[in-house]
This record gives C-alpha cells, sequence and structure tokens, in this order.
C-alpha cells in the first residue's frame, strides 16, 4: 500500500472507529454536561486520562501508517506486523487508549453512566480481539506474532519495552 493510501484510510478509520466510541457515543449519552461535583483531583485524573489517551491513539495510528504500511482498518490491514513505539510496551495501545479516554471523561463530567459504558466497550474490545485479531493475526504473521504475543503484554503496559525484532 502507498503511504498516502494508508494516511488517507488512516484518517478515515480514526474519524469512524476511535472518534465514534470515543467521542460521538459519550456525547450522545452526555451531552457534555456534568453529572455532579466530583473531587477536583478525580476531574484532574480525568483530564490526565483524556489528553494521554488521545496521544497514544495518534501515535499507534502513525505507527500503522510509518512501520505498517497500512491502516488499522480490517478492510485495509498493515504490510508488516506493527511492534514498534507503544506496541513495544503493550499489544493493544489503542483499545487501551479508548478506554482511557472515555474513562477520562466519566471522571471528568463525574458521570457513572460513561464508567460504565467504558466497561462494556472494553468487553467488546476484548472479545473483538481474543475471536478476530489474534487468530487471524497468527494465521497471517505466524511466528513472529507467536513470538510479539509471548513478549508483549495484551492489556496492561509492561514498564520495560520489549526488545526489537
Amino acid at each position: 500500500m502507498r503511504r498516502s493510501t494508508a494516511v488517507l484510510g488512516s484518517v478515515l478509520f480514526f474519524v469512524v472507529a476511535p472518534c465514534t466510541v470515543a467521542g460521538l457515543v459519550p456525547w450522545l449519552l452526555t451531552g457534555w454536561h456534568a453529572g455532579g461535583s466530583w473531587w477536583p483531583p478525580v476531574r484532574v485524573v480525568g483530564v490526565v486520562l483524556v489528553a494521554v489517551g488521545a496521544a497514544v491513539l495518534l501515535h499507534s495510528f502513525a505507527r500503522f501508517v510509518t512501520e505498517g504500511l497500512g491502516t488499522p482498518a480490517p478492510v485495509a490491514e498493515p504490510e508488516h506486523l506493527v511492534v514498534g513505539g507503544l506496541f513495544r510496551y503493550v499489544r493493544n495501545p489503542m483499545y487501551v487508549a479508548v478506554t482511557a479516554v472515555v474513562t477520562g471523561q466519566a471522571l471528568l463530567l463525574c458521570r457513572w453512566d460513561l464508567l460504565g459504558y467504558a466497561a462494556v466497550a472494553l468487553a467488546v474490545m476484548v472479545a473483538f480481539v481474543r475471536l478476530y485479531e489474534e487468530p487471524h493475526l497468527r494465521a497471517r504473521f505466524g511466528a513472529e506474532y507467536d513470538v510479539y504475543r509471548r513478549e508483549v503484554p495484551g492489556w496492561w503496559p509492561r514498564l520495560r519495552p520489549a526488545r526489537r525484532r
């Protein structure tokens, strides 16, 4: 895939997937209205989670273009297994980031319903990874994926990056 096509496809997929899950649905649930008043440090943690989650998402999408020569979308998948950058710490940084953004919004807006939505969204993402992504990556990349899967945790980032291969 040409890099320009990967960029365009990644931007389109970014708008369709993470912006829907972490933007449109939370807005539809809350209208961005606060649900109460929580302890101010909790709300600060929310701001940090939103900012860090958004940065992780952008970085991860860029890795698919630069390292994978493709997009995160299943219809325009990367030519190479993406294992660099933040993918050296956790196999699913995009799903972790989306969960962090929604959780951060919940803390910032003092909304229990958003915390519940974050839990449901995470459960759906974990099921998708287990039932589709992992078997597909194993079939596509074989031993390279198996080694990566052994060295890098799926959902809880490791403190030190895995060795690059």
